[in-house]
């Protein structure tokens, strides 16, 4: 007779999948998931290697006739002889100051009298001030500073645009002009400044005037009533004499500093400078002309005349771009190197910037390049120039960086360089111009293209991928997504950048929670649909969002439209596929390559994205009620191979997986359960553990259902997951065991664990993966559990042998300093603890006391070791 306890535990139910409605733990949650909802893993897409160095390749969306040409020839008559920055083309014409008659002799009296003065730059008044004083007194006071004497002539630089002043008797020649004795005064008021400058406008040359003043009639050099000039420039004059004074000590004194400074720069520029130049000049072997470069570089860094205030640098870049027709690549590039310190502008910056492109083209000058650090160069152009108006210099420049950023020795110097922040900010500028102006710049999509291609090989190192991290880089290319979303090529760049990016947990964190790219993935699927290789990496990326953000799967899934251009893309690429294959089928040619066909490769991404989409309860359910979905998802699985293709097989039949775990009453999936459970046969006799693996699963789900353990049972499916627990492999003892749980359910099936051993492989699965694996353990139990319910003996039941195992190990595995003794880590040892507790001591301790109260003892057995 049953003691009450063993009535109470007979009373208890079979242990079985809980139903829907009731509520759930956190232990039995993470158990359910593991059973039947898990996401899915796939390859990058692979992007082939470019055999040619082009601004775009082959796959490029432009034609040859609306872009940049990748071909040119650069020679020194592309480079213009003068490379001053550009100046107005408008002629000011002079003031109209005419003398007036004096309204009062109060007026006319007035010691301060001065001459009308024109404009003046305000950089030159400074440099200028003293000089033009001393002019004007002097032409006040009726003579132009004659007791002035000047040291000896010194070498100055003239101004291109001077006018030298000539006085005769009766004629002025100005720039070619002669005037009369009349209007000749009047000039000279008017064009006060038309003198001659040193080449720093420092000083004006007043020797060349008081040439032409002694020349002057005495009429014309006293300007009218000598008496009454003379009075008031002298009256002026002792008004001012102690400010003039000062002035005129200030003045000397700058001069005489500049006079040393100008002094210093010609000797500096004929002992070190003139010397290198007639040696480029001599037609020698092109590594003395090289060495010559490098020495002259050196030189004008240590002289301080790089840069574009040099005033030999003229002189200096015609001698350059002469050497730029020699047509060596290592000269080509030691001349850019200077050319670009010397800061060209203009045409000169794009013809240097092409030149180095040029070479660059060509995978043997990478190592020239790497040697002569041409790279920092580059970068400075993109940093100091402007980008509207260089923006076809630019072009060239980021070509030569992204064929430079190719080659993976490159990487870690461009991005100690800076080479990430500089492209980065460049973008920023583009974005900000678009945004103000409403349109997209001149050429900036060609720019783009090369910048974001330099990128894509960037990411690659980690150190680039924490510093787009760090100045916020994603949002910011998702931007020029949107902005540029007719331009092909950059969104696939882009793409590509997304899709590596993705691949790891915290850059997919970041773009996860930009909401806004969820919208702008969709308009490229819906914009590309047909163009594969843009389509595969957004689907790739969106498989990479909703991996393992549940918020990720919800946000996609609620942007209006999500589902419905999904399953159009999956019907657009099922169709291509099947069209290839019937092509493939006609001819006789095998695939020569072993990955994935196009539209196959699109199909593995996608369905892998509906998989982890499964996971999210709402959006899971509904996929698994939607009939074009589910019924496109069968097709595949009917039609494929997993010998042919493995990946797309094994997505398919995990996103059934996923989908079979909601028993919804418009589940299409519940629906045509049989189907599917005909279709999973195929899987499990083939000879690949993976898709085993999958149909095993889908079988644990969907054996819930009675009909489909009915379907097991004659299909002799049994069996062949009891012979699964042999597998060595937890997953699968797992899967497998689950299926026997939801057999034993059935009384009328119980008998079946006795076939092939099943209850001996079961207490094996206990000892050999419970004390790592207590989900499992677990359900070894309550298999057991199911089987024991109507217990009389648990030898008869059991087995002897199996009976006293049982006991020693559900007696080991319920002492939790043996059974977390392996747990040494805290939180390992926490999450062993969570599932002990929960989910595996309520079940060991009741079959303990069942085998206990109703087993005859035998001798003891040895309690085992873990």
């Amino acid at each position: 007779m049953l003691s009450p306890n063993d009535r109470k535990l007979e009373k208890l139910d079979p242990f079985y999948r809980p139903a829907v409605s009731k509520q759930k733990t956190s232990a039995e949650i993470i158990s359910e998931a593991r059973n039947s909802l898990r996401t899915v893993r796939t390859q990058r897409p692979f992007t082939p290697r470019e055999d040619q160095r082009k601004l775009f390749g082959p796959a490029s969306s432009r034609t040859p006739e609306n872009r940049p040409p990748s071909s040119f020839s650069v020679h020194a008559s592309s480079f213009e002889s003068s490379d001053s920055r550009p100046i107005s083309g408008t002629r000011l014409s002079p003031l109209e100051l005419k003398p007036k008659a004096p309204a009062s002799p109060a007026t006319e009296e007035d010691p301060c009298l001065a001459f009308p003065k024109p404009p003046v730059d305000p950089a030159k008044i400074r440099r200028i001030s003293s000089s033009r004083a001393r002019l004007f007194r002097a032409a006040s006071q009726g003579a132009l500073l004659p007791d002035r004497t000047f040291p000896p002539a010194q070498p100055k630089k003239r101004m291109e645009s001077k006018e030298t002043v000539m006085m005769a008797d009766s004629m002025v020649n100005i720039s070619g002009i002669y005037l009369t004795e009349s209007n000749a005064i009047g000039h000279l008021q008017r064009h006060p400044l038309q003198l001659t400058y040193d080449g720093d406008f420092g000083e004006i040359k007043e020797q060349e005037v008081l040439k032409g003043a002694a020349c002057l009639p005495p009429h014309l050099r006293s300007g009218g009533d000598q008496g009454k000039r003379r009075s008031r420039a002298s009256s002026c004059s002792r008004s001012s004499d102690r400010s003039r004074l000062d002035t005129k000590a200030g003045s000397k004194a700058n001069v005489q500093e500049k006079d040393s400074e100008i002094e210093a720069d010609e000797v500096f520029w004929n002992t070190r400078i003139v010397p290198i130049l007639h040696e480029l000049e001599k037609e020698g072997n092109i590594e003395t002309v090289c060495a010559a470069c490098t020495q002259l570089h050196h030189a004008l860094e240590e002289g301080n005349m790089l840069g574009n205030k040099f005033k030999r640098r003229s002189v200096l870049l015609k001698t350059l771009y002469k050497l730029v027709d020699v047509g060596s690549d290592l000269l080509s590039l030691k001349l850019a190197k200077i050319i670009l310190a010397l800061k060209v502008s203009g045409k000169n910056l794009l013809n240097v910037c092409k030149l180095v492109f040029k070479i660059s083209r060509s995978e043997k000058n990478d190592s020239l390049i790497q040697n002569d650090s041409i790279l920092e160069s580059l970068l400075e152009v993109l940093r100091s120039e402007d980008l509207k108006a260089n923006t076809e210099a630019f072009l060239y420049c980021t070509g030569a960086i992204k064929f430079i950023s190719g080659n993976p020795e490159f990487l870690h110097e461009m991005i100690g360089k800076g080479a990430v922040e500089t492209l980065m900010n460049l973008i920023k500028q583009i974005n900000e111009n678009t945004k103000k102006s409403g349109t997209c710049l001149p050429n900036s999509g060609h720019l783009l293209v090369q910048m974001t291609a330099t990128l894509r090989n960037l990411v690659d190192s980690p150190l680039a991928r924490s510093k787009l991290l760090s100045i916020s880089a994603l949002p910011q290319l998702c931007v020029v997504m949107g902005q540029y979303i007719g331009d092909k090529d950059v969104c696939t760049n882009i793409a590509r950048i997304f899709s590596k990016l993705t691949s790891y947990h915290d850059c997919c964190v970041v773009l996860a929670n930009y909401s806004r790219c969820y919208a702008l993935f969709l308009n490229l699927i819906n914009k590309y649909q047909k163009k594969q290789d843009l389509v595969v990496r957004v689907v790739f990326i969106l498989g990479n969002l909703t991996a393992k953000n549940n918020q990720a799967r919800e946000q996609f899934a609620k942007e209006k439209g999500s589902i419905p251009a999904l399953l159009s893309l999956f019907r657009t690429f099922y169709e291509m596929d099947l069209h290839s294959r019937k092509l493939l089928g006609e001819g006789d040619e095998e695939p020569k390559a072993p990955r994935p066909a196009q539209a196959e490769d699109v199909l593995i991404k996608l369905t892998r994205v509906l998989a982890n989409l499964a996971i999210h309860p709402g959006v899971g359910a509904a996929i698994a009620a939607h009939p074009h979905i589910v019924g496109l998802l069968l097709a595949t699985l009917e039609s494929k191979s997993i010998d042919d293709c493995e990946e797309l097989v094994i997505n398919t039949v995990a996103t059934i997986n996923n989908l079979s775990y909601y028993q919804v009453k418009n589940s299409i999936i519940q629906d045509k359960k049989l189907y599917i459970a005909e279709l999973l046969l195929k899987l499990l006799v083939s000879n690949n553990m993976d898709g085993i693996l999958e149909a095993v699963r889908v079988f644990g789900n969907l054996s819930q259902d009675r009909d489909v353990c009915d379907f097991i049972v004659q299909k002799n499916v049994h069996k062949f997951m009891i012979a699964l627990l042999d597998a060595r492999h937890q997953d699968i003892c797992f899967s497998a065991c689950g299926v026997l749980l939801n057999l034993t359910v059935d009384k009328d099936k119980r008998v079946i664990l006795k076939e092939g051993g099943g209850i001996t492989k079961l207490v094996d699965c206990l000892r050999d993966f419970g004390p790592t694996d207590w989900q499992l353990a677990c359900l070894v139990c309550k298999t057991l559990w199911n089987f024991s319910e109507h217990i009389t003996n648990a030898s008869s039941c059991f087995g002897d042998e199996a009976a006293n195992t049982l006991l020693v190990l559900l007696s080991s595995f319920l002492d939790e300093k043996l059974a977390l003794n392996g747990s040494f880590d805290q939180d390992l040892k926490n999450y062993h603890r969570l599932h002990w507790e929960t989910e595996f001591k309520p079940v060991a301790q009741q079959l303990l006391n069942r085998i206990q109260s109703h087993h005859t003892f035998l001798e003891p057995l040895p309690i085992p070791s873990f």
